[in-house]
């Protein structure tokens, strides 16, 4: 790490010669993948783009040009060479670096991006305030071809030609995301960068003319004229850009000679660089999907430590279940934008590859597209994790809900999610659901429910169903057993008692369980009702609480403003509003990084706080 160790500031990079790069992206490799190996995090895409960041931080003068990444995937080597190499051992740990981009963390993050394909519209918002001000800045997006997929990076695409902005934006293409690509722009992007006539005169251009002078002046040449025989970029240049590429991206000299180039050209352009996902590390490179998000590893023999038995992931249970389900029914279609390893979709991909669909990293999409096929007879499963269903809640309202048109959205990753932090936390769907007409929301508090609910919401008596459940391992019941129909809006009495009484909602609900335990072991009788459905509330089950308790306490693992806490809160103060109504759950702020257990204990609704409620309520 001899070089690394005196990488202190971007402007450190300068005194490196061409060697010294080099050397010095072999380095912050070696120095990722040792701290990932014990501390885990975004791995493959990072290896990728490591000469991608020390070139644009070589070539451009951050901060004061603004440099804008889409996601934090790709962003460990920019990390690392702003003045947190020795911070980043404690990467996406409660108290540490964020594992994505984060303006308050660093004044080389220009903007936070843990959702993807915001770069664009972010790079044309700082670009226009320059020069509203006055000012001659070089903005830099970098956006990942998975990333290109999503809607907002077109909008952003189609402003910034429109306008003529100043705004480079470098597509950093490496056929990944999580899972493969898929779609049109994927296949045209494989076109582009395979084109055999492009790369056969570029590279016999290139060997003639070497690295001097006049390569760099024919580069320039070529940037401004484009070659008549080539339609390159098409697609992009419809939209005002100028297309460069493609180029290796893990070739630090063309990248630094391209970048320097394209610097002093003006207006929006676009550069298409090619990486390779996992770059420099061979297992890495491997199994490009596995490695997106590795867990730790040992470093030497890249075997990756994988918990051995216990209780299946809640998203194969749901995964499995569907399957089950579309063996009976034939109407049943399945989607996902851009994570069925991660919602489990693959089982139903596998074995009905005709009703199953990744649409990308499109969640407006994937819900109208859902609205569509359940206007035309189909039963549409739409699974997207919590957090993302936030950029289809328009989608929802408009294309769902007010035509009233069945489909069951399942929500994954509900709740606190642990080192992803913020951007990843899936606190808000509870609150977002609830106010829209015509959905039954429902949140299991255990497997058994879950494949329940998802069975019972296929039923004709249910109509638009939103089922949420956490990331991470079930609570380990015998969960292959014969369908039972859930009635939609009604919660079942786990403990009885009285004195004060436990509402819970999803799979807290354990917690609280347990908390109970403690409470009857002092002598205590506390009331658990486990409600099931935030929509329809179980009125009747409140008022049984209320007519045994003089306390109720509501535990869900979302929002307190909006969820359980609002609706159970609202109802009691119109008909008992002698009651007292104690809310646990997510605060009114933003939750940060760390394990689900500590972030949950800040909460203030783990087994020890929820047992102190009730023994301060009693």
């Amino acid at each position: 790490m001899d070089i690394l160790n005196n990488i202190n500031t971007p402007a450190d990079l300068k005194r490196l010669d061409s060697g010294q790069l080099v050397s010095l992206c072999s380095e912050i490799r070696e120095y990722m993948v040792d701290c990932c190996s014990k501390n885990p995090g975004h791995l493959g895409a990072s290896l990728g783009a490591v000469e991608l960041a020390v070139a644009i931080h070589y070539v451009y003068d951050t901060p004061e040009d603004k440099l804008v990444w889409d996601v934090g995937h790709q962003a460990y080597a920019h990390k690392i060479i702003t003045g947190r190499r020795e911070a980043f051992v404690n990467n996406r740990k409660k108290g540490g670096l964020s594992g994505f981009p984060k303006m308050s963390e660093s004044e080389y993050d220009n903007f936070g991006a843990g959702h993807t394909s915001v770069s664009i519209s972010a790079a044309l918002g700082i670009a226009e305030a320059a020069r509203i001000r006055g000012e001659k800045t070089n903005v830099v997006a970098v956006i990942g071809d998975g990333a290109m997929t999503g809607g907002l990076a077109f909008e952003g695409l189609n402003n910034a030609g429109a306008l003529k902005s100043n705004i480079l934006v470098i597509l950093n293409d490496n056929q990944i995301s999580i899972d493969q690509n898929v779609g049109a722009l994927h296949n045209y992007l494989v076109k582009l960068s395979v084109s055999p006539i492009y790369n056969k005169v570029k590279n016999r251009i290139w060997r003639f003319l070497g690295n001097g002078r006049l390569r760099g002046l024919v580069q320039k040449f070529m940037f401004s004229t484009k070659l008549a025989f080539m339609k390159s970029g098409s697609v992009f240049q419809g939209l005002g850009f100028r297309y460069f590429g493609t180029i290796d991206g893990n070739d630090m000299d063309e990248l630094v000679t391209t970048l320097q180039n394209l610097k002093g050209i003006d207006g929006p352009k676009l550069l298409h660089v090619r990486t390779v996902k996992g770059k420099g590390y061979a297992p890495a490179e491997k199994e490009q999907s596995v490695w997106h998000a590795p867990g730790k590893f040992d470093v030497a023999t890249g075997k990756r430590v994988v918990s051995k038995g216990g209780a299946l992931k809640y998203q194969d249970i749901f995964g499995k279940t569907l399957v089950e389900l579309a063996r009976t029914n034939d109407k049943i279609v399945g989607i996902t934008p851009a994570m069925a390893s991660g919602c489990s979709l693959t089982y139903m991909m596998e074995e009905f590859p005709g009703r199953s669909y990744d649409v990308g990293i499109a969640e407006q999409h994937a819900v109208t597209f859902s609205a569509g096929l359940a206007a035309n007879g189909m039963l549409p499963v739409c699974n997207i994790y919590s957090t993302f269903m936030q950029r289809a809640y328009d989608s929802i309202i408009h294309d769902v809900a007010i035509p009233n048109l069945k489909v069951i959205l399942c929500l994954d990753r509900g709740g606190i999610v642990g080192e992803d932090g913020a951007t990843h936390h899936g606190a808000f769907d509870l609150a977002y659901l609830r106010p829209i007409p015509n959905i039954t929301v429902a949140a299991p508090m255990n497997e058994v429910e879950l494949r329940n609910m998802l069975y019972s919401a296929t039923l004709p008596e249910y109509g638009i169903t939103a089922i949420r459940y956490p990331r991470g391992s079930s609570e380990g019941l015998e969960w292959e057993r014969p369908f039972e129909k859930v009635e939609p809006g009604k919660g079942v009495v786990v403990s009885e008692g009285s004195g004060v009484g436990v509402l819970t909602l999803g799979t807290v609900g354990n917690r609280a369980a347990k908390a109970v335990e403690m409470a009857q072991r002092d002598g205590m009788a506390p009331l658990h009702i486990n409600m099931r459905f935030l929509k329809p509330l179980d009125t009747d089950m409140v008022d049984y609480a209320c007519s045994r308790c003089g306390t109720i306490i509501t535990v869900e693992d979302g929002t307190v403003m909006g969820g359980l806490a609002s609706a159970v809160s609202e109802y009691v103060a119109s008909v008992h509003p002698d009651k007292k109504v104690i809310s646990l759950g997510i605060p009114d702020k933003f939750i940060e990084q760390g394990t689900v257990d500590e972030l949950i204990s800040e909460c203030g609704y783990n087994v020890d706080n929820i047992y102190n409620s009730i023994i301060a309520a009693k």
